[in-house]
């Protein structure tokens, strides 16, 4: 069931995964264009954000069809993501790790666009990624932890323990992320 924020700046949309969240972002215009609010602690508190933003990052990415992650960071540093589609479309993708939790190894997609005004808060302990479903994509993410690289942890995005389906055929890909490793049957999820 969907519900408004307390500001009243963003309706609350559930997903089949837990604790995972789209948001839709309302849009306030006028003859001179509009104003939107991006992010919003009061109104992120009711869904688990209790910290600062920490780092602001942005990526373009050229071509349709590229996969960027699937990425996380372990504890001491796991981490709150807020993503945007400033530019664009994308599938974004995010995979619940967290153990013992009732949707492990489950993954849910979205569409994140500039048309429709929505951003994805992905919790701690979820990898994430996303394939581009245009050319010419930005994408800002909000972080709760800063980048810690003895932290990080990535999925190889073709895992077939995970069959994420990507929509489109691949165009590009880092080697940094096609030569993630696959889970192993033992992977049991992180701690958050």
């Amino acid at each position: 069931m969907m519900q408004s924020s307390a500001s009243g700046r963003f309706d609350f949309l559930p997903t089949p995964v837990d604790s995972l969240h789209l948001l839709q972002r309302k849009v306030l215009g006028d003859q001179r264009g509009y104003f939107q609010r991006m992010f919003c602690a009061e109104d992120l508190a009711e869904l688990g954000w209790h910290e600062p933003i920490a780092q602001i990052n942005h990526t373009y990415t050229s071509s349709k069809g590229s996969i960027r992650g699937m990425h996380l960071q372990l504890p001491p540093s796991a981490e709150m993501k807020l993503i945007t589609c400033m530019k664009g479309e994308v599938w974004d993708v995010a995979v619940d790790l967290r153990a013992e939790s009732a949707t492990f190894l489950q993954w849910h997609a979205v569409l994140l666009s500039q048309a429709n005004q929505r951003s994805f808060l992905i919790p701690a302990g979820f990898a994430h990624g996303f394939q581009t479903m245009s050319d010419e994509v930005e994408m800002l993410y909000c972080h709760s932890k800063p980048y810690a690289p003895a932290s990080e942890m990535g999925l190889n995005p073709f895992d077939a323990r995970l069959a994420i389906d990507w929509p489109l055929d691949l165009t590009g890909i880092s080697d940094k992320d096609r030569n993630w490793p696959m889970l192993s049957k033992e992977f049991q999820g992180v701690i958050v």
